[in-house]
């Protein structure tokens, strides 16, 4: 069995022979797998342009959170909740803003927190304003809700107090 190493042959006309098969093998299989791939990713293209379009027609307000104004800007608590706030028609005394300062933790990543208290709101609003917060920054979470709490007196007024912390 040792001997086969040994036989040129093996070297000569069997490993160039397994060479050459090497460009058979990405002709017949590689290349049409790509091309398949290639308009399975166009495809995907298109029905996601038909949806972006789709999107746009139902719910327009989405082009106002991508103005130029604070587009390559770094993030701001005080202008996100201003924003968010006046988009869903919650007035600058409905709302509080307590944000600390920015943390650089160990691994040397960066985070801020902040508090958003929200006063005598509708509960649509307040679901409003979270959902929205969080869809326009993808960084922000919100990592709690500390309260929720009904006023008595009213049908439809809510006191909301939040957690949020960004990481840049």
């Amino acid at each position: 069995m040792k001997d086969i190493y040994k036989n040129p042959t093996l070297y000569y006309i069997l490993v160039p022979g397994i060479v050459a098969l090497w460009p058979l093998l990405i002709w017949a299989v590689y290349l049409p797998k790509a091309e398949d791939n290639w308009k399975d990713d166009k495809a995907q293209y298109s029905k996601a342009q038909e949806i972006i379009a789709e999107i746009l027609v139902l719910d327009p307000d989405r082009l106002k959170l991508t103005g130029a104004k604070g587009a390559g800007a770094e993030f701001d608590y005080a202008n996100a909740v201003e924003q968010i706030a006046r988009l869903c028609k919650i007035s600058a005394t409905n709302y509080k803003l307590s944000s600390g300062r920015i943390i650089t933790t160990t691994g040397g990543q960066k985070s801020q927190s902040a508090n958003v208290s929200l006063i005598d709101v509708e509960i649509s609003k307040f679901a409003e304003f979270l959902s929205t917060m969080q869809l326009r920054w993808a960084n922000l979470q919100c990592v709690q809700l500390r309260k929720l709490t009904k006023k008595k007196a009213l049908p439809d007024r809510w006191d909301a107090e939040l957690e949020f912390k960004y990481y840049y």
